[in-house]
Formats: C-alpha cells, structure tokens, sequence
C-alpha cells in the first residue's frame, strides 16, 4: 500500500522537478507518474497544495455528482475516459447529471456517461503551466480509483467559462484534506472452471433476455466472466473474428455514414460516443499501433497491438436482436464495445447489421 499526499517540502520540491522533466521529455501525465514509479493519482496527491512551479493541484471533495452538476454553468468542455489501451475523449456541456445511490448518468448528445461512484477514491483540481510560451495554462479536474488509476478527466477548453470553472473548484477545494491512501490492485479473481458452469442454463437465460441491460446480471447469476460466456455460447450468441476487424469498423462505417455507437469504460465510468466517425487514422510509432478517430468533438485513440481478441456478439431484446463488437485484451479486460446508434423502442439500424455482416470471420 503506498500512501501519497503532501509530505515535506523536500519530497514536493523533489517529485514536482521529476515530474516536470518527466513531462518535458514528452510523456504524458500517466506515463511520466509511472516513470517515477507511482500511479498517477499518487504522483497527483503527493503534490496537493503546492503553490510554486508548473504543476499545482488542489485536493476535491464530493459529493461528487453536485460537483459534475456544477460543470454545467463553465459551459463547453471535454470529457475524457480510458483505460490501459483506448482513449475516449468528448467535448461538450455537462447536461442532465444525476445519481441514484452510487450509480450516475449524464445524459447529453455529446457528453453521455455512466458513472460508478463507488470506484471514485480521489479527486483533484490540476493547473498546468504551458509547455511554451504564448499557450494557455491547462486546467483540468481528475478523478481517481483507490489504486490511483484515472477513471474519468474534464479539462477546461478555449470556450469555457474559466470564472465559473474556479468558482466551482473553490466550491469543492478541500486544502485541509488527509492525504490520499493508494492501495495496490488486487489479483484478478481466477475464472470458474467451464465444467463448473451449466451452459445449457445460460444459453436459455440468455435466449430469453428482453433487454441488454439483463446482460451484467445473467453473467453474475452463472458466475461467469464476460468473455467466458462468449466462448461457452460461441456460434449461436457469439463469434469471434479477427483483431483487424476494428479497424474495417470504424473505417467502413466512415466510408457509409453509419451512426455507431462507441462505448469505452475505466471501471469508475462508461463513456459513450453516439454517431457517425469521419477521420479514421492508424498511426505506428515503434511497436505501438494506434488507430485514431480524429473528428470535431470526437477523438477515439485505440491501442491495436493490445487487441487479443474481438467478439461479434447478438443480444435478444423485445425490440429485436441488437449486436455489439467487443474487443478485449490480453488479460481479458474489455477495451471498447461498438454498437449501431439506438434508442429503446426500436430496432437495430440494418445499416449496422449489414456492416458487421461483411466483417471477415
């Protein structure tokens, strides 16, 4: 367990410096913390209240769906989610945030989120010095698990309201906070044995769902894990297909205008993209294969050499079959789900349906 908060002036003089390089060097904020072989909440907490350089964080208190609210009045800003492999980013106005125990929503055409409270350890209000000269300084608010994993980012944009921004940082701005306690992540728990799992049982329950939502739940009630159900079920309710299969996705759903929807989680947040992609990108730099969407309030960065696996999988519900593209790593965490665009109440686009038919097999 390492714990991080504001320590001596020494040990804050001394990470600040390191970080600043760390970042001067090119990294980014998640990799310069790891280069100094902290999480990235950690390299935040341990520099809560310092006043003097590049970096100045102030620690935040929730609740935090009143402060998310409070974003409404600063006006546009962009919303970012990741995990180990994709990168979600979204800009727009924080609309229609509400919570219902530990669960949120934010319903908006732009910033759509589902929100898990109870992962949410940590959070801080970040300024940024500009790398050069002339450019604004970077303000942003940065939420963390108890590992110090980032689970959900706002930062402030050029049309936001950066008075109203630091009115609601000071509303939440809690100097006199303990220091954070980051613990280190668990082991994964290790999968049921397929012979300990009746798959006729889940086949049926899963013949029998009306709604997508009914998916989280059948997969708690068989204890087994998501990507497990799609092998035990494989070639009636899921099929597997190549790791390329993503990239001809996004591409051919550029080329026809097809509205997708883009779904990328963290643990603590699900972030959703709904409508159609534009600018599809690969990039190479090394080993390391990013395929982008590059679009106007859309930015999608996806790690392809991470991709292990991709699923076609059908779900039944009362308004049809709707169908997802699942796509997995190495370790068997779900690194984004691509659904075609749909409200509750109508059917799959055939459009969608049509182009994960033309998806090599």
């Amino acid at each position: 367990m390492a714990v991080a908060g504001h320590g001596t002036p020494a040990l804050q003089t001394g990470l600040h410096a390191q970080l600043a390089a760390a970042r001067r060097s090119g990294l980014r904020a998640r990799e310069a913390a790891h280069s100094l072989g902290l999480s990235e909440g950690a390299a935040l907490a341990a520099h809560a209240g310092v006043v003097e350089g590049a970096l100045q964080v102030t620690a935040l208190h929730g609740p935090w769906v009143e402060l998310l609210q409070g974003l409404e009045a600063c006006g546009p800003v962009m919303a970012l989610t990741r995990n180990d492999a994709a990168v979600h980013e979204k800009t727009g106005v924080y609309r229609n945030v509400s919570a219902e125990g530990p669960v949120g929503l934010a319903l908006d055409a732009d910033i759509d989120l589902r929100l898990f409270f109870r992962s949410w350890h940590a959070g801080y209000a970040v300024q940024e010095a500009a790398a050069q000269p002339g450019q604004a300084s970077q303000h942003s608010l940065q939420f963390f698990n108890a590992q110090g994993l980032a689970i959900h980012k706002v930062f402030a944009r050029a049309a936001t309201d950066l008075t109203a921004w630091n009115a609601l940082v000071a509303r939440f701005a809690d100097p006199q906070a303990a220091p954070a306690v980051f613990a280190v992540a668990p082991p994964p728990k290790p999968l049921r044995p397929d012979s300990e799992i009746d798959v006729a049982a889940l086949a049926a329950d899963w013949a029998a769902m009306q709604d997508t939502h009914e998916f989280f739940t059948l997969l708690q009630r068989h204890g087994v894990e998501r990507q497990q159900s799609f092998r035990l079920v494989e070639g009636s309710f899921a099929q597997r297909v190549p790791c390329t299969a993503v990239w001809r996705l996004l591409a051919e759903a550029a080329v026809d205008g097809t509205p997708i929807m883009v779904f990328v989680g963290s643990g603590g947040c699900i972030q959703i993209h709904s409508g159609p992609v534009q600018r599809v990108e690969p990039m190479v730099r090394g080993d390391v294969r990013w395929l982008n969407v590059l679009d106007p309030g859309f930015n999608l960065h996806l790690r392809e050499d991470l991709i292990d696996s991709v699923w076609v999988v059908e779900k039944p519900t009362v308004d049809g079959i709707v169908t997802s593209v699942e796509v997995f790593d190495a370790q068997s965490e779900l690194i984004a789900m691509f659904f075609g665009v749909r409200k509750p109440g109508s059917p799959e686009l055939p459009a969608w349906r049509d182009l994960v038919g033309r998806l090599p097999r």
